[in-house]
């Protein structure tokens, strides 16, 4: 059975699950708050060792080729391109369909919100960088480091770093293999999931006044993952159905929907970027993990969507042109500075946003607090399928792409 469809299935059966149990019963609640936690761990159990050695080896492999900074410039190019795209869509999309305001009832004291940038350039030069490869899997730019400085040391003597190279890539196969094992049983961890998803979403519809923002971001979301992406695809490669290239998709968009974590999905991504997309490894190792790190349009698009509501629902006035552009523009660096957040990044970038943009905004994202869990939902859900259109784009512009039978999809 392939991935997708065990995935669907247990979402379907975790969903049914989350809606029979009773959501106001604390002790349920906590049951399925601990279960999310195991879920989460199990997802990211193997992804540091495949990533970290997968890109050792393509990064050598690249640097051999002279493809290494080529790569790494057109991965960019891709995300802020898509950044900008998806985060004016977004906007451009909540002011012709308005949502209906939201009461102003905030309960909950503030907290400042930080995306903690000095703290985390820190962390790319532990005291000991063996250190980079023991973290707690939230952030995995320190790995990134540490196999880009590895590469660049096997390059420089071949006949001392010929037994590690088959080494690492011997450990590279065999951690995608564990990594592989775990994206199938996936479909048991995927029902508490989706349990407490649906726990959580039938406790925020008690009320309506998050109906119309749950409908525009559905909706538009789905638009612009099931039609315009595949355009995109389309557009680069006329020939080819990119349809196919959305279906081999959809397990990972499904880990990424239900988990809300991009890092949970990353297992599943290169799976299916590998088997499904036919994106080789030298070219997707690269870009997978560059992409997952930076490439949050996604998220910065439902931050930038979520808040213009809330200033809609603050004041009657609309909002300034000049102001609409101010909240782009700090939409769009906040989508290339959440690598610390792989799990609640819509949520922090809307926080970070109101800290931002000021003017007594500070502690309005508190009115979407309950349903956070959604707004992380949709952002991670377009962030998993920006990621795995664009890096079969960077494959396909690379050279380091071929075509698979939709017969053989994992």
């Amino acid at each position: 059975m392939k991935i997708w469809i065990k995935l669907l299935i247990g979402s379907v059966l975790g969903i049914v699950l989350g809606f029979l149990l009773p959501y106001e019963n604390q002790t349920v609640f906590s049951v399925m708050s601990w279960l999310e936690q195991l879920a989460l761990r199990i997802g990211r159990y193997a992804a540091i060792p495949m990533m970290f050695f997968s890109l050792v080896i393509a990064i050598y492999e690249l640097r051999q080729d002279r493809e290494f900074w080529p790569v790494v410039g057109r991965s960019f190019l891709v995300m802020i391109g898509g950044a900008a795209f998806i985060i004016t869509m977004g906007i451009i999309v909540t002011f012709l369909f308005p949502p209906a305001r939201i009461p102003i009832l905030i309960e909950e004291q503030f907290e400042t919100v930080s995306l903690h940038l000095p703290e985390l350039v820190l962390k790319l030069f532990p005291s000991n960088l063996f250190s980079a490869l023991v973290n707690d899997g939230f952030y995995l730019l320190p790995v990134w480091f540490l196999a880009f400085f590895l590469a660049m040391g096997l390059g420089l003597d071949r006949n001392y770093s010929k037994p590690v190279l088959s080494l690492g890539d011997s450990l590279s196969r065999i951690f995608y293999q564990v990594a592989a094992f775990f994206s199938e049983i996936l479909v048991l961890v995927i029902i508490a999931l989706a349990a407490y998803w649906a726990i959580r979403y039938h406790a925020a519809l008690r009320s309506d006044v998050f109906r119309d923002l749950i409908l525009l971001l559905g909706i538009f979301s789905f638009v612009l993952a099931f039609g315009i992406f595949p355009l995109f695809l389309f557009i680069l490669q006329p020939k080819n159905n990119p349809w196919v290239s959305l279906y081999g998709s959809l397990g990972t968009a499904l880990a990424g929907f239900f988990s809300g974590d991009i890092n949970f999905t990353l297992p599943v991504l290169y799976r299916h970027i590998k088997e499904n997309l036919g994106v080789r490894r030298r070219s997707n190792a690269v870009t997978v993990s560059l992409i997952s790190i930076f490439g949050r349009a996604g998220s910065a698009m439902v931050a930038a969507v979520s808040f213009i509501v809330i200033i809609n629902s603050y004041s009657r006035l609309g909002i300034p042109l000049a102001d609409v552009v101010t909240i782009g523009l700090y939409a769009f660096l906040i989508s290339f500075c959440l690598a610390g957040h792989p799990g609640n990044g819509a949520y922090t970038a809307l926080a970070v946003l109101g800290m931002y943009y000021g003017k007594g905004f500070e502690s309005g994202y508190l009115i979407l607090k309950p349903m956070a869990f959604y707004l992380i939902a949709i952002g991670t859900f377009l962030d998993v399928l920006f990621c795995s259109f664009a890096s079969y784009a960077v494959g396909k512009w690379s050279g380091f792409q071929e075509d698979k039978d939709m017969r053989h999809f994992i």
